[in-house]
């Protein structure tokens, strides 16, 4: 093999990443109608409900696949709580008090707090495309900001969203940073649809209590068969096809780069406020994210054959 050869691009993987962020974003976005019809845990407790039906046959893997250690079951619960449990309430209740477009605008953050917790616990080396591609994500929450604010020209929240709801997302983001970073450990050495199926069922068994709490007062028939629906998709978006899509991209993408892909997710919650729920979009918005689109382009293009340059 010639040693002056780029190494082959995973196009496979990145189009994995970008499909599972795409999707957390869309039910991100779509969410703030979802919360209208449920209460928050409620609504967790049915999505991680529907998805362990469907993932029965995942949690044990096949018949060779090796016994999970202590250390694995650990962070598969951390991966859980994190990035599941914690996620979807701080999510959910941020979107139900802002807007599907504020949370893409916090949730624009995501590429550069993944950048970052994994130079912090996994000791990947930044590289200094990456870092562009990380400057140019947080150029398009800057312009998605100045967007969302009175001087700029453009609309602002109406009604003027609570301040916890915006800490609630930011909250939301470091739940998610995290469940990249512990992705990547996982996806070294179980299969994504195993993983997904465990951190699923760990999500269900710690919302139960506060699903069931909730169940009990609400009235069910009240709920119209579109929002059911509205419901399933969540549920196998969200805890199935998302997962899985991302752990098998993390297999073969080094946690720092596949961080740069959640751009997707702000910017298709974005999207499906704007089109799906008639938020406001303006010309800012459009550049904000042409500057992410960007970024993206930087982290991805093939390398050259010689080593890529890292931060010192």
């Amino acid at each position: 093999m010639n040693p002056l050869r780029a190494p082959a691009v995973p196009w496979a993987a990145y189009a994995c990443l970008a499909g599972s962020m795409t999707l957390v974003g869309s039910y991100v976005g779509l969410s703030k109608l979802l919360v209208a019809a449920f209460p928050v845990f409620l609504l967790a407790w049915l999505r991680f409900g529907i998805a362990a039906v469907v993932m029965v046959p995942w949690v044990i893997g096949p018949s060779n696949a090796p016994t999970l250690s202590t250390s694995q079951r650990r962070l598969l619960f951390l991966e859980s709580f994190l990035g599941n449990f914690l996620f979807s309430i701080c999510m959910l209740a941020g979107v139900g008090a802002t807007s599907a477009l504020a949370a893409g605008v916090v949730m624009a953050m995501l590429p550069a707090t993944v950048a970052w917790m994994s130079w912090l616990f996994l000791r990947e080396p930044l590289e200094r495309r990456q870092a562009v591609a990380i400057a140019l994500a947080v150029m398009g929450v800057v312009l998605l900001v100045w967007a969302r604010s009175p001087s700029s020209g453009q609309a602002a929240d109406p009604g003027g969203a609570p301040w916890w709801g915006y800490a609630l997302l930011v909250a939301a983001v470091f739940c998610e940073a995290s469940y990249v970073v512990i992705g990547k450990r996982l996806s070294a050495d179980i299969s994504a649809k195993r993983i997904s199926a465990w951190i699923n069922l760990w999500g269900l068994a710690l919302v139960t209590p506060w699903g069931l709490w909730q169940a009990l007062d609400f009235d069910f028939p009240k709920v119209v068969w579109s929002e059911w629906l509205l419901l399933l998709f969540y549920a196998l978006a969200a805890s199935v096809a998302t997962v899985w899509l991302w752990m098998r991209g993390l297999q073969s993408v080094p946690a720092a780069r596949a961080g740069v892909f959640t751009i997707f997710l702000p910017m298709s919650s974005a999207l499906v406020g704007v089109w799906g729920l008639g938020e406001p979009f303006g010309a800012l918005h459009a550049g904000a994210f042409a500057t992410a689109l960007a970024g993206l382009l930087v982290a991805t293009w093939p390398a050259s054959a010689s080593s890529p340059a890292k931060l010192p």
